[in-house]
């Protein structure tokens, strides 16, 4: 992309050229976050005989990302779970048997439990806390 030609055809098209480091997905994290997911998923093959099977794959990975894939930024519910509002619930069950078991054997826990409050706005990158990366529940 660094070529006078691409360039000028960027320009022309209206399209703002990016030069950010190679491996670095600042440009558009969201959907670089979800290639990766995709690509390092067991089972993605390293080649598709033809279109139909993409297509076909790649639906039956958007099914289980949405209905199955226990996020870690999203304190382990599926996204399904979090667009629904379901998580409320289920991240207040895991609480309440969270802080039951610590009750219970209080000498196996060296620390608190784990956070497992609801959060409110997902950021991809709360260190850079770029709201444009954020997302509001």
């Amino acid at each position: 992309m660094k070529s006078a030609t691409m360039l000028a055809t960027l320009q022309m098209l209206g399209v703002a050229p990016s030069f950010s480091r190679p491996q670095v997905s600042n440009d558009n994290p969201h959907p670089e976050a979800l290639f990766r997911t995709l690509k390092y998923n067991v089972g993605y093959p390293k080649c598709f005989e033809c279109i139909e099977e993409a297509r076909a794959w790649v639906e039956k990975f958007v099914r289980w990302y949405n209905n199955e894939h226990r996020h870690s930024r999203i304190k382990y519910v599926t996204p399904m779970q979090r667009h629904t509002g379901q998580d409320k619930d289920i991240l207040e069950k895991r609480k309440n048997t969270y802080e039951e078991a610590r009750n219970k054997n209080p000498h196996r826990w060296s620390r608190g439990i784990r956070n497992w409050e609801h959060i409110a706005t997902i950021c991809l990158n709360p260190a850079d806390v770029q709201p444009a990366l954020c997302a509001a529940a």
